[in-house]
């Protein structure tokens, strides 16, 4: 089965997988304000920076891990996306950062640092791709635009910009989702075992990078899920520079489909339910349209606290890519983080878990239309409804940021094109 190149959770998540295989030494290390660019030359180029195409991390917790880039790049048991852009001459440059939860201008500096080496160590004059995975699309897309804006910054001389799987329309982490976190990081938050992974969960789910990124957000139990206001300033500044890079060719994929067939999660089922030591009767739903309760938290000492939202769409079961799928590795999915938090808070799950739903609808990767819209989420994608130049879309709605043979082989074709 193909791997995520970008895991939300990373080692927050119960049981997640401890380490990968290492990766092969790079050729080049250079050490950027903010982050580390790892340089694999092609071995068509003997060595040389010729045609560089630098590839950005995404979010999740903690710093970039080389070896786990490398494993969802590389070792995915489908389509060795750097090899193959090897045997087109193209050398690869990994973009990581200290911080992947810094707030998506900071580490557009790193990406600006980034290219800036790439320019200063290429040998001849060909033009860079330059983009990245989930967020790493929306950090890339805003560095080339505030270097085309900004004239104490020079001409970023790329060709193409690549987006995987990228929330340019934002994200969708279900407010049940967050609302359950946040809870349990203030119940159990001081438990000797589990309290440092609550307080490290909810954190994450605060932090800049995705409070900019999520199209709703609460900050803690109570509040109405709404565009934080960090996304609002985030968004009004990338309005500024443009919105988009101008002088480049933008082209992106989708972990999602074009159809507008969704991934079979029923609007308002219960995706999780748990009872027990710590908890009574606590559930969560899938997200539904209308006025809605999506969760019932409660302690077995507490009052219940409901989760309402109002006026938000059908989103869980909308077609994109979706939260990573549990699988023998630990990942968790979405409501699956919560289940393994539960059993792990000493309840008893309910075995009809929905694991996994929609974290970036298919027009948000695309650019293709406001995933507050339930409409827009269902109806097919059209050529002239992207800001992109050229997008596909897969086949299936599969993991966030999984490389296929299908999506990379596209994306090959699109590079090779460029010249």
């Amino acid at each position: 089965m193909s791997t995520s190149v970008v895991d939300v959770w990373g080692q927050l998540a119960p049981q997640a997988r401890s380490s990968f295989p290492p990766a092969p030494e790079p050729h080049d290390e250079w050490p950027l304000s903010g982050g580390t660019a790892w340089v694999y030359y092609s071995p068509l180029n003997r060595r040389q920076l010729i045609r560089p195409v630098i590839l950005s991390d995404g979010f999740s917790g903690g710093a970039s891990n080389l070896d786990q880039l490398w494993n969802g790049l590389e070792e995915n048991g489908d389509f060795r996306f750097v090899s193959e852009l090897h045997a087109i001459g193209r050398d690869v440059i990994i973009l990581g950062y200290e911080d992947r939860t810094a707030s998506i201008t900071a580490n557009a500096d790193t990406a600006i640092d980034s290219i800036r080496r790439a320019i200063a160590e290429r040998v001849g004059q060909a033009r860079l791709t330059v983009g990245g995975f989930s967020m790493g699309g929306l950090v890339t897309r805003y560095a080339l635009a505030k270097m085309e804006q900004d004239p104490g910054l020079p001409d970023h001389e790329t060709a193409v910009h690549l987006s995987y799987d990228s929330p340019h329309h934002g994200g969708w982490l279900p407010v049940s989702l967050q609302a359950f976190t946040h809870f349990a990081a203030d119940n159990w938050g001081d438990n000797p075992q589990l309290g440092p992974i609550l307080r490290q969960l909810s954190g994450l789910l605060n932090s800049p990078a995705a409070r900019q990124m999520a199209r709703w957000h609460i900050a803690k139990v109570g509040d109405a899920p709404g565009q934080a206001p960090e996304r609002l300033a985030f968004l009004k500044e990338l309005d500024e520079l443009g919105g988009w890079p101008r002088n480049v060719r933008r082209i992106g994929v989708a972990n999602g489909v074009s159809t507008g067939v969704g991934n079979g999660i029923k609007a308002g089922a219960t995706a999780v339910r748990g009872d027990g030591q710590t908890l009574r009767d606590t559930w969560l739903k899938a997200q539904d349209s209308g006025d809605q309760i999506v969760a019932n938290l409660q302690t077995v000492d507490g009052r219940p606290t409901p989760v309402r939202t109002s006026g938000l769409p059908d989103i869980d079961g909308a077609p994109g890519g979706l939260f990573t799928l549990p699988s023998a590795a630990g990942d968790a999915g979405s409501f699956g983080l919560v289940a393994a938090l539960m059993a792990l808070l000493g309840n008893t799950v309910d075995p009809d878990v929905i694991s996994t739903s929609c974290f970036i609808p298919s027009i948000s990767a695309v650019a293709a239309g406001d995933i507050a819209d339930s409409g827009a989420l269902y109806r097919p994608i059209t050529a002239d409804s992207s800001a992109l130049d050229a997008f596909t879309c897969a086949s299936r709605n599969e993991g966030h940021t999984t490389m296929t043979q299908e999506l990379g082989e596209w994306i090959m074709n699109e590079i090779a094109a460029s010249e």
